[in-house]
């Protein structure tokens, strides 16, 4: 390939990578709102989950030189999030929204108060595998160095799909988030499945957080999500609750977000900021597309908030 062809397929390759470096903490995160809104709960604190879930895989990796530690780290305070947040909703006339909105809050202080002595420390990153290594052009190496928690998103996006559809706990999920009558009269306890629900999905909140910490960018700071857990909302939405169509819409996110500093990388110096907004005027998008006051949203689970 000469220089020609190279940069003929700059932007295709930046774009190819850059949409697999940005999708990676939208899986994690899509996947477990996907899971928590399946049974029937909706959870807008993810966005303070994932700073706080960055914050401490950092903090951890720091402190034990190891980022899978920091990466199991991130999970635990998901998890703890995500159950606090299924416990406090059960109660009455609570609304799952605004618990949301004020522990996204809460995450987000707690992690730029805790994360301030490890702005400056350098931790080790995940690994990545090198699936260009058989080409010389740094172009494909590059696009094709593919950090170890993507190819596990892409598997799990695969099992949970195959879950919800072939096993007693995805029944179960779909059960209660479809009617919690019909739970009940099944003999299940819709608070503790929402419960459990709610927990896994903050645990993997929490792991897309240790991504952008430990791999892409590689560093904590205290804007580092971007919104990124807000937008997996409506990611989920657009994707129909269905895992793999969380993990197609991920990727179509991160070619979004990719899209800037791909047009950088070969060149492009003028109106190149502009598609940075990409990924917020495509969310922006579907929220609209999406929207409709005499339709519901196909596949919406019948006891979530947003349909109701």
């Amino acid at each position: 390939m000469d220089a020609t062809e190279i940069g003929l397929w700059g932007v295709p390759l930046a774009i190819l990578g850059g949409a697999i470096r940005v999708s990676t903490p939208f899986i994690f995160v899509s996947l477990g709102e996907a899971i928590t809104e399946r049974s029937g709960r909706i959870n807008l604190g993810l966005e303070g989950t994932l700073v706080f879930g960055a914050m401490t895989a950092y903090a951890v990796a720091v402190m034990t030189d190891s980022p899978w530690l920091g990466l199991l780290a991130a999970a635990a305070p998901g998890l703890c999030f995500g159950l606090f947040h299924g416990w406090i909703c059960k109660f009455p006339k609570v609304n799952d929204i605004a618990i949301g909105i004020a522990l996204m809050l809460f995450g987000s202080g707690l992690a730029f108060f805790f994360g301030k002595p490890f702005i400056k420390p350098k931790a080790p990153n995940l690994p990545a595998i090198p699936f260009g290594a058989w080409s010389d052009i740094p172009q494909v190496q590059a696009a094709l160095d593919v950090n170890v928690l993507f190819l596990i998103g892409a598997a799990l996006s695969l099992v949970l799909w195959w879950a919800f559809r072939n096993t007693r706990a995805g029944l179960i999920v779909r059960v209660v988030g479809d009617s919690s009558d019909a739970a009940r009269a099944m003999g299940l306890n819709p608070n503790t499945v929402r419960l459990v629900a709610t927990g896994v999905g903050g645990a993997l909140a929490g792991v897309g957080g240790a991504y952008l910490s430990l791999y892409y960018p590689g560093s904590w700071t205290e804007r580092i999500s971007s919104g990124q857990g807000l937008m997996a909302v409506a990611l989920v939405i657009f994707a129909r609750w269905n895992p793999l169509g969380c993990f197609a819409a991920a990727l179509l996110f991160g070619g979004a977000g990719a899209l800037g500093p791909a047009l950088q990388s070969v060149g492009v110096t003028q109106g190149y900021y502009l598609f940075y907004a990409a990924p917020y005027i495509l969310t922006l998008v579907i929220m609209i597309a999406t929207s409709s006051p005499t339709h519901s949203l196909a596949g919406a689970p019948g006891e979530l908030s947003i349909t109701k």
